[in-house]
């Protein structure tokens, strides 16, 4: 099968190359999909550079997320059944064996390449805001990145959820996209003080941040008593200087996770979550699968340069 390799293990974008590798042979409750559409993160970028080594027993190849058809079944699936779902690796194949308890059925009325767009994205959004940061009905969350992938997916899911949303990224027509996601109050982060701002509409109850060191303050600003700040990335800056005065006084909690090292039972648990709770708001129209651009699948470093210029709103997905 034709695969995405990296020429030399680790490089720049332009690094990636198609391949031929053997196609995958299932294990014991695995499934092998024939891959029609593969999600491209963030994640996939930092292991490309050498900085995000696979989980063990994982694919050395990239691609956390797709959608496909069944080929070898196992489970509840059977040949010919489309779904999406969460790989350790992968992805960037025209195959893909999957742990069974980890793929979902594609929701009604969204074609493959959506469908590859929301594992990776719902799953993180899932495990951090709602798990960790234990978002509540008629809280407030703040989402920095907000036109990311999984900004607009926090973004919907916190508004489905009846939470109210304010969002920060960087320029303002970045900022209009995010309000037009359905972020109530949207902030240029590059000329407005956005802790400022969101302390003046009420404050935050969680804040989903994946910039890292160079908005603790703003974000700590922003904090109500008894907030929750999680942490999934620090693409701005990883070393955080925390008042531990105002961590005390406002009752905080700083917290944060990875989705890709946790445990193959963990992840089937989330999938249940997802399945049962993400799902119908999905097929309700609630939170919508939004693809910014598709590559053909030998163009996969063209579609890495096209995420790490930032010029994206929403996922990048590649198309076998």
């Amino acid at each position: 099968m034709r695969a995405i390799a990296i020429r030399g293990g680790k490089g720049p974008a332009d690094a990636l190359h198609v391949t031929e590798l053997p196609r995958p042979v299932p294990r014991d409750g695995e499934i092998l999909v024939r891959v029609l559409a593969a999600g491209v993160n963030r994640p996939d970028i930092v292991q490309r550079e050498g900085n995000y080594a696979p989980p063990p027993g994982a694919p050395e190849t990239l691609g956390l997320e797709i959608a496909g058809e069944v080929v070898e079944g196992a489970g509840r699936w059977r040949p010919g059944d489309l779904v999406c779902a969460l790989l350790g690796g992968g992805g960037y194949a025209e195959y893909a064996a999957v742990d069974a308890r980890h793929a979902l059925p594609i929701p009604a009325g969204l074609e493959p390449v959506q469908a590859a767009a929301l594992p990776e994205t719902v799953f993180t959004v899932h495990a951090n805001v709602f798990g960790h940061g234990a978002l509540k009905t008629g809280e407030t969350l703040l989402v920095h990145g907000a036109t990311s992938g999984i900004g607009v997916a926090a973004i919907q899911m916190a508004k489905a959820a009846g939470a109210r949303v304010i969002a920060t990224s960087r320029g303002a027509d970045k900022a209009r996209a995010a309000q037009e996601i359905g972020a109530d109050i949207a902030v240029d982060a590059s000329t407005d003080d956005f802790g400022e701002i969101a302390r003046a509409a009420g404050g935050v109850d969680v804040a989903l941040d994946m910039v890292g060191a160079p908005y603790l303050e703003g974000t700590l600003k922003a904090l109500n008593r008894g907030g929750r700040i999680v942490y999934i990335a620090a693409q701005g800056g990883n070393d955080l200087r925390v008042p531990a005065f105002t961590l005390m006084r406002k009752q905080a909690v700083l917290t944060g996770s990875l989705l890709r090292p946790r445990s193959a039972d963990e992840k089937a648990r989330l999938a249940a979550g997802v399945e049962r709770e993400v799902w119908p708001w999905v097929e309700a129209g609630q939170v919508r699968a939004i693809v910014d651009r598709t590559f053909p699948l030998e163009e996969a470093a063209q579609a890495h340069a096209w995420l790490e210029s930032g010029r994206h709103t929403g996922k990048v997905v590649l198309v076998p």
